[in-house]
């Protein structure tokens, strides 16, 4: 029992020693909680060159991680495994964190580059007064169309996918509020749209669309449009501004029947470590030239007026990426619709998908 005993107190020690000198070794790289910045944002989503300024002008280490849903983002949060100074989700899962007290408010004062933003892009539904989330970048969900392939015909509406001259030109995102929203936003729904009948009619509509799909797909999307494997595809701006810059013959359009208008910001998760330093984060990547040099690199669009300006003019006058008022007021954010009806929604889609099968 005694040398039960030692043999204890000997790993005990060990381990200690060990914990000890992992810690020593983590201060001296940096990684201390008020020197290291976690971050969690999406994949090829920030110019890496900006991570490394912000190091260098700030004194701190950045440990950065990435997501490629909404869905996997505020379940590693939910968890606490990691703990997060800085999250970048979508408008809808920022209403179900601060929903769920998953953020902590952001100080103001803190971040005088706010003044940046486009009135536009603050104070939206999804977090009034912007208490939780500052803008990152946003955009529209559309059609990227080749005219080679649709006889030199120019989309301009949701029901023009189901013209049966399509048949099997049809690229469809993998997305159950993107493809549902489409059906709806044809029939001149909300796509935000909880009666029933009316979701039942969308699926249907949906039904009435499969000869013309030719696969519903993830990031793939990018790689077959651009490589004309389809003439149409349903993809969000962002991805289709990258898909554009591969082939010429591609253009994007926002249907007129009105689409979503999609938003990612800035949050502070409830468990950050760092909450002076990710203020720090949010100011540097509000200031014009970090906010034009990101836009650059990402494809997507900036929120930051002062930022739009220094984009070269191809860039900022392009409306099919910076659309004007007039358009963006057509245009609808997701409403987060709770667990009961988000789980309708994917039910739905996920029976168009079985179909199409």
């Amino acid at each position: 029992m005694k040398k039960l005993i030692q043999l204890f107190a000997a790993i005990f020690l060990i381990s200690g020693v060990i914990l000890f000198t992992l810690n020593q070794l983590n201060e001296t790289q940096g990684y201390s909680g008020k020197n290291v910045l976690n971050i969690y944002n999406w994949g090829d989503y920030i110019d890496p060159a900006l991570i490394k300024q912000f190091e260098k002008e700030s004194g701190i280490k950045v440990v950065y991680q990435t997501f490629d849903s909404n869905e996997a983002m505020l379940t590693k949060i939910e968890q606490g495994g990691t703990t997060y100074d800085i999250a970048v989700p979508s408008d809808y899962a920022i209403a179900k964190m601060i929903d769920e007290k998953l953020v902590v408010p952001i100080d103001h004062q803190k971040i005088p580059n706010l003044k940046n933003i486009d009135s536009r892009f603050l104070d939206l539904s999804f977090d009034p007064n912007n208490k939780y989330s500052i803008p990152y970048f946003w955009g529209t969900v559309g059609i990227v169309y080749n005219k080679d392939l649709i006889d030199g015909k120019k989309p301009t509406s949701w029901k023009d996918l189901w013209d049966p001259k399509l048949k099997n030109q049809i690229l469809l995102a993998d997305g159950a509020r993107e493809v549902m929203g489409m059906s709806l936003n044809s029939l001149g729904y909300s796509l935000n749209e909880t009666d029933e009948s009316k979701l039942q009619e969308a699926k249907a509509n949906l039904m009435r669309l499969t000869p013309n799909v030719k696969a519903i797909v993830g990031d793939e999307i990018k790689l077959l449009l651009a490589n004309e494997e389809a003439g149409l595809g349903v993809v969000w701006s962002g991805d289709a501004n990258e898909i554009m810059s591969e082939n010429e013959n591609l253009d994007y359009v926002i249907p007129k029947e009105g689409s979503n208008v999609w938003f990612d910001n800035v949050v502070i998760p409830k468990t950050a470590k760092n909450v002076e330093g990710a203020h720090e984060f949010i100011n540097f990547m509000l200031r014009p030239d970090i906010s034009a040099k990101n836009a650059d690199y990402v494809g997507y669009s900036t929120p930051n007026k002062e930022g739009l300006k220094l984009l070269d003019k191809s860039v900022r006058t392009d409306e099919r990426f910076y659309p004007d008022k007039q358009v963006t007021d057509t245009l609808e954010v997701y409403e987060n619709l709770g667990k009961k009806m988000l789980a309708h929604y994917n039910e739905l889609f996920l029976e168009f998908k079985m179909h199409k099968k």
